[in-house]
């Protein structure tokens, strides 16, 4: 069982920057960040192995967004840059409970997610 929970959110000017954090408990293994706009399905925005070695992002963030991990705080987290107004949305965090080598693109891999934190970018 692994248990997460966001923090960071908030409203911030086109431009600006905002870190979100995700404190886990449990197990985690490979992990993500995914975002939902109203209206809108879940899309992953980052995903990172369990060493930080590897690491995915979606073209739409790719050079704004980077996601890292702590694993001796068990926290990850989502450094946004650059932000836009198209990057508002509810943001969650997620792992796969279970060791993975690598990163996991696929929404359905991950198992246990976060409560998710508003992150809306004023134009």
């Amino acid at each position: 069982q692994v248990q997460l929970v966001e923090s960071g959110g908030g409203l911030v000017q086109a431009g600006g920057s905002l870190r979100l954090s995700c404190a886990a408990s449990g197990r985690t293994s490979t992990m993500g960040w995914f975002r939902q706009a109203p209206g809108k399905e879940r899309e992953i925005v980052a995903a990172i192995s369990w060493t930080g070695r590897s690491t995915y992002y979606a073209d739409s963030v790719k050079d704004r967004f980077t996601i890292s991990r702590d694993n001796a705080k068990d926290t990850l987290y989502l450094q946004m840059n650059s932000l836009k107004p198209e990057d508002t949305a509810v943001y969650y965090c997620a792992s796969t409970p279970t060791y993975i080598t690598g990163v996991l693109t696929t929404l359905s891999g991950y198992r246990y997610w976060g409560q998710g934190t508003q992150v809306t970018v004023s134009s």
